[in-house]
């Protein structure tokens, strides 16, 4: 048996890999990583185009979820991938309104532009809300590393008051969350609450455990507190259970949860009464967003070598 300090490590490992720029960089259709793990991307890539991706959709909202789309891609240095990435959420827009969806968009304002400069990443996440708007689609800005937290939140800061449609995640890991949410809530916008992704020094963010756990509950307090809607995001089992022993069920908008994680954890929760969201990841650019799952726990190391060997054992909405 393994240590918790090596678990531990094994999973900072997988994220320092996700991040690492050169296997990024060398990431394509045609790569080796590609060909490999493709169907076994599958277990978390729900479809590579939009159009693939509606009808899945449907199959899911069949289920009574609530639904939520994001396109892989994030930190885009080019103006003209950045571009691309921008015309795909155009087109996806159409696609899913001609089929009568409205999933709630994400996308992390790299994407868009943040890293070209934060007019581009106002002036294009604008244009997604606007369109957005057309179709009564909601869209989240998502959260990044801590870095860029102050950028993002300026560029929301100029999106919240003009774009009715627009949210912002929060990540209760990092310390200076607490101090930022006041001026989130003034915007009176939907806050997705998470409790955070990226690997991060002691003094900037706590470490998975009891203390984060207890700050999560608490920032939700102080949200649900100010009216705001509030849709909690985690995949943790834990987390979730003690989100039914305080009540919160009763007052939050929904659980939120990515399609493939714990299928089971989430429909027991729609089952007893809970709004619950999928978050549906498409496109074929899945490299950070298939190693950041596997991150999460040894046990989808051992999962997706088992889906690379017999990728039968994938089945789409099975658990749902």
């Amino acid at each position: 048996m393994l240590s918790k300090e090596v678990y531990t490590l094994a999973c900072a490992g997988l994220k320092k890999l996700a991040l690492n720029q050169a296997c990024r960089d060398a990431f394509d259709k045609n790569s080796l990583f590609f060909k490999l793990f493709e169907h076994a991307a599958h277990r978390y890539i729900v479809a590579s185009d939009a159009q693939a991706l509606s009808g899945k959709l449907q199959a899911l909202a069949a289920k009574g979820y609530q639904l939520g789309v994001e396109y892989v891609g994030e930190e885009n240095h080019d103006p003209g991938v950045v571009q691309d990435f921008v015309n795909e959420y155009l087109s996806a827009i159409k696609t899913f309104a001609r089929a009568g969806l409205k999933p709630q968009l994400g996308f992390d304002l790299s994407a868009v532009g943040l890293l070209v400069s934060q007019e581009t990443a106002y002036h294009n996440a604008a244009t997604i809300l606007s369109a957005a708007a057309e179709h009564d689609i909601p869209v989240m800005i998502s959260m990044e590393h801590s870095s860029a937290v102050d950028k993002i939140l300026e560029v929301y800061a100029e999106l919240a008051p003009a774009h009715h449609n627009v949210g912002i995640t929060v990540q209760a890991h990092l310390h200076r969350t607490v101090e930022d949410l006041p001026r989130i809530i003034s915007y009176g916008r939907k806050v997705r609450l998470v409790k955070g992704v990226y690997n991060e020094v002691p003094d900037i963010a706590l470490p998975r455990g009891e203390a984060l756990d207890k700050r999560y509950l608490s920032l939700l307090d102080d949200l649900l507190a100010a009216n705001v809607a509030v849709s909690c995001a985690t995949q943790d089992p834990n987390l979730i259970r003690r989100l039914f022993d305080g009540g919160y069920q009763l007052r939050i908008e929904e659980l939120e949860m990515l399609h493939g994680v714990q299928p089971d954890v989430l429909r027991s929760a729609k089952e007893a009464g809970l709004t619950c969201r999928i978050a549906a990841v498409y496109g074929d650019s899945w490299y950070l967003h298939f190693l950041h799952r596997l991150a999460e726990s040894p046990d989808n190391v051992l999962q997706a070598l088992a889906d690379f060997y017999d990728p039968s054992r994938i089945t789409f909405g099975a658990g749902y």
